[in-house]
């Protein structure tokens, strides 16, 4: 049950969850970049699609479709929403 986790990250979700972002650990030019697309604390995403290889994953975010690395997604601490 994911639900009850402590650091689960991004990375660990499956397609169809939907998750909390609760810190971004990564710094300098690739926190901005993602904070840049809308990837903040207490925003709301959804796993939409993950490549076959788990690299890339692609969300749903404030209505937006976006693709990160799993490598940042990694870097990104969630709470998953039932």
């Amino acid at each position: 049950d994911y639900s009850k986790e402590v650091n689960l990250k991004l990375s660990d979700l499956k397609v169809g969850q939907r998750a909390k972002i609760i810190s971004i650990k990564t710094k300098g030019v690739i926190k901005r970049r993602l904070m840049d697309m809308g990837v903040l604390n207490g925003e709301i995403l959804k796993i939409e699609k993950i490549a076959p290889f788990g690299d890339p994953i692609d969300i749903i975010i404030k209505n937006y479709h976006l693709s990160i690395r799993k490598a940042e997604a990694h870097e990104i601490e969630v709470e998953v929403i039932e």
